[in-house]
């Protein structure tokens, strides 16, 4: 059985043993990788119920974090009621089991119990291989963002320029697809 549920302070060590594993992945991968993440800031995330794991057969196999505005990255756009998806990592003993597509189906289910219109996120501006399986996992692609400078956001985006991506849920609803 597969469930979506808050992480909690027993859970750092492992939240960091996925951080390690995907930046070692994303070196293998591309030509970015994230660059580490500060202990405060995945503790506010428990605090505030915002960092997720995915638990399959009593076994973390996916982790990832919320926030409700990201202005930094979106813009005009962060006043929109959205839910935000953010550092999706998958243990590597379970690759290819597609959970992305799980997480945005939790999602929405979330922003239709709670009156939030978008389910928005981003990746690198070039990784095509991401950009096509945000697609597949049911994103509109919004686009590329100008080169981000914002002390507010973690080191690597530092400089780059990102791809955004969005599922508009009052579109979804009237086409029957949630």
């Amino acid at each position: 059985m597969m469930q979506i549920i808050n992480s909690n302070e027993n859970d750092v060590n492992t939240i960091f043993e996925f951080y390690d594993h995907a930046i070692a992945y994303q070196k293998t991968k591309f030509n970015k990788h994230w660059q580490g993440f500060d202990l405060p800031v995945i503790e506010k995330e428990i605090k505030e119920n915002r960092q997720f794991k995915i638990v399959q057969d009593e076994k973390v196999v996916c982790i990832f974090a919320v926030t409700f505005n990201d202005p930094a990255i979106w813009g005009e756009k962060d006043k929109d009621k959205a839910i935000y998806i953010h550092r999706i990592v998958t243990h590597p003993a379970f690759h290819g089991n597609n959970y992305v597509k799980h997480i945005v189906k939790w999602a929405i289910d979330y922003c239709v119990k709670n009156g939030i219109d978008y389910v928005r996120m981003d990746t690198w501006g070039d990784n095509q291989k991401l950009i096509d399986h945000y697609q597949g996992c049911g994103f509109t692609f919004m686009g590329i963002s100008a080169k981000m400078n914002d002390v507010s956001l973690p080191k690597h985006y530092d400089c780059i320029s990102l791809s955004l991506f969005e599922i508009n849920i009052k579109k979804k609803l009237q086409h029957g697809n949630v």
